[in-house]
């Protein structure tokens, strides 16, 4: 099963590595690995939200999000996406900014005398936006997690008091809000403020929106769908789940049609809202479109999909019930990491080990939790 689920990535980057070798030499091919692996690293928590939402698709739309999502993934968020940042931002045309990007204007003072930025500058200087936008829509999928009610608690010493005070009607929406205008206020530059508060606003919509027509379609094939009558093992094991959709689709039946489609929806622009750190990071060790798309794209993006099939054949969240909770806890960091950021700069590698460390201790408490039950499932029977 590994190799069947991972072999396509393995080839994949090393035909990527080989085409940036022919395009920069040596160096590109060392940028390009570098990306793989940083967009990887980065990507765990992705992997594993991916994986909690495909398993309630049906085999159709899950075929559709691992086919025609990963084009969108690699050829929209980390090629198309920066140069219609430049396109809009620097009101060049979508070829003079492809030229602008592939062509880098020399590194002198008298350039940028004129007033002329560079690409990488005008990306940089979209953050603010992006970073609002991603953080807020991140931000309401982890309050709705953390508000919702469970059967299994991870940090019960926190998550038992937040899930009471979640039973408050839209209180993620009035923490959310709040957070964004002390975001706007506090830690955006003040000539940002009112793109920041458009931006994060834009955000919360884009998540209420998608989540909520996932929610509404999905109420209606679990209408049509026998297996969740009352009294059936699929009902009861879908309330023994305690998914009430509010961080995200619900659960009980597997999403057909218009509801496959919005859940189709929402895991796009759920991936591109963890998609804006690692290509605003990206400039940081490159410009070149071309090695973004190759590192990021084709290697980091094929990974992350390989990784999001192997937990949903493998059943690894079954497995391992903690892993859901360390990956929502790692987009309630990534969330404020990205509002934080919108002020002050934010190294993309404490980003990148918060996720990690959450979803290795969530694994490791997971481990310890089936240990245990084994453990006293084998004691019940020698008492028997």
């Amino acid at each position: 099963m590994v190799v069947r689920i991972f072999g396509l990535s393995v080839v994949v980057t090393v035909v990527s590595l080989i085409i940036a070798f022919l395009y920069g030499g040596v160096e590109a091919l060392i940028l390009t690995a570098i990306l793989g692996v940083f967009e990887i690293s980065l990507s765990f928590d992705n992997a594993v939200i991916n994986a909690t939402i495909l398993r309630r698709m049906s085999e159709f739309w899950q075929k559709i999000f691992l086919t025609i999502g990963i084009l969108i993934a690699v050829f929209g968020m980390r090629l198309v996406f920066p140069l219609v940042i430049v396109w809009l931002a620097s009101g060049l045309n979508p070829v003079d900014a492809l030229d602008l990007a592939l062509n880098p204007p020399p590194n002198d003072a008298a350039y940028f005398a004129n007033g002329d930025p560079s690409y990488e500058t005008i990306i940089t200087d979209a953050h603010p936006q992006i970073a609002a936008f991603g953080g807020m829509f991140l931000l309401m999928l982890f309050l709705g997690f953390v508000f919702e009610q469970k059967e299994i608690t991870w940090l019960s010493w926190i998550e038992r008091p937040l899930e009471k005070i979640g039973k408050l009607e839209m209180l993620e929406v009035v923490i959310a809000i709040t957070l964004l205008v002390l975001t706007a206020t506090f830690i955006a530059p003040a000539d940002e403020r009112s793109t920041v508060m458009i931006a994060g606003a834009l955000g919360m919509v884009t998540y209420i929106l998608v989540n909520g027509l996932g929610e509404y379609f999905n109420v209606e094939v679990e209408e049509h769908d026998e297996s969740a009558e009352p009294g059936t093992d699929s009902a009861e094991k879908a309330a023994a789940e305690g998914d009430n959709g509010r961080s995200g689709p619900s659960n009980l039946a597997k999403a057909t049609g218009k509801a496959g489609f919005f859940l189709f929806l929402y895991l796009e622009v759920l991936d591109a809202s963890f998609s804006f750190d690692g290509v605003i990071g990206a400039f940081a060790i490159t410009a070149d479109p071309i090695i973004i798309a190759l590192g990021l794209g084709l290697i980091g993006a094929m990974f992350v999909r390989s990784l999001t099939v192997y937990l949903v054949r493998k059943g690894t969240l079954s497995e391992y019930v903690y892993l859901e909770h360390g990956a929502h806890w790692a987009i309630g960091a990534l969330a404020f990491i990205l509002l934080y950021s919108i002020g002050t700069h934010v190294p993309e590698i404490i980003t990148g080990l918060i996720g990690v460390a959450l979803i290795i201790a969530a694994l490791i408490s997971s481990v310890v939790r089936r240990n245990r039950l084994a453990a006293k499932g084998e004691q019940e029977k020698v008492e028997v």
